[in-house]
């Protein structure tokens, strides 16, 4: 078989895999997803679902890796020296990989997401402000800087769930300058 329509048999039995996923956790934990169900749904068979996982635990941590270095790779440029990107760049290009991935994040602050994968790309985020932000703010120490990214993660979460909640209808750009305005209110507090 020709590699490049094997390549594409496989781009495709992913995705039908992933959207059937996704639309299972949107309903239900992962422990009651039983890979039967999800291949009826996904219009494949078994064999397909083993041929590209071996479980559906390492399906949802396959998801998760992919959105965790787009995250990484989009937050990455602030801590470069030499790269002049601002603040709402960065953020806007955030939230344009989150409307991109969509069916994913609503499942992950979802009802039945998974939490720890959630502490983790807030942990980067962390790294990344408090870096970032030491050399913005100088008298701020990193305790401060900690209890400032607590604040300004859960508001960014909160937009980004009132925006899922409203099919994503306004522009990934508008909502970073809401996102950074609302954040701007608090740097008062890091600059002593």
């Amino acid at each position: 078989m020709n590699s490049e329509i094997k390549d594409h048999r496989v781009r495709v039995s992913k995705m039908l895999i992933r959207k059937a996923f996704t639309e299972l956790l949107a309903i239900k934990p992962i422990q009651s997803i039983s890979i039967k169900e999800l291949c009826e749904r996904a219009g494949i068979n078994r064999g397909t679902f083993y041929a590209h996982y071996q479980d559906i635990y390492a399906l949802r941590s396959e998801i998760e890796d992919e959105l965790y270095t787009n995250v990484q790779n989009t937050l990455s440029p602030l801590l470069l020296p030499d790269i002049k990107v601002t603040q709402l760049e960065i953020t806007t290009e955030i939230f344009r990989l989150l409307k991109e991935k969509s069916d994913v994040c609503t499942v992950i602050l979802g009802e039945y997401g998974d939490k720890d994968f959630l502490v983790k790309v807030l942990e980067l985020g962390q790294v990344v402000c408090t870096e970032s932000n030491l050399k913005l703010y100088e008298k701020a120490t990193p305790v401060q800087i900690e209890w400032f990214y607590a604040f300004a993660s859960s508001g960014c979460i909160g937009l980004l769930r009132k925006w899922l909640s409203e099919d994503m209808d306004t522009p990934a750009k508008e909502i970073a300058q809401m996102a950074e305005r609302l954040i701007a209110s608090g740097m008062g507090f890091l600059e002593g």
